[in-house]
């Protein structure tokens, strides 16, 4: 099963926030069923409001994730970014 950890978009039209979840890469679709959540970003608010479970999202990691571009500049925001690319799945 290839993993991916990416955002799901929710939200009225114009007042988006995001879930950060772990899907199915070949089965869900973007705004579809996913594993598990691991994760919120709220780009409106000012700072940008980010909160991400270390624990959950290193353990899926471990378990061969991968994580899409979108959420590792979001990610690289947090402090668990250096955690997280010491590992070998992420490139710095």
């Amino acid at each position: 099963m290839a993993l991916v950890i990416r955002l799901k978009r929710m939200g009225k039209t114009k007042a988006p926030f995001y879930r950060i979840v772990v899907a199915d890469e070949r089965r869900a679709a973007k705004g579809g069923k996913y594993i598990e959540e691991v994760g919120y970003y709220s780009p409106l608010k000012e700072p940008p409001d980010i909160k991400v479970n270390s624990e959950k999202v290193l353990e899926w990691i471990k378990k061969g994730a991968k994580i899409t571009e979108t959420v590792k500049s979001i990610i690289k925001k947090t402090d668990i970014y250096k955690t997280i690319s010491k590992m070998k799945n992420i490139e710095k």
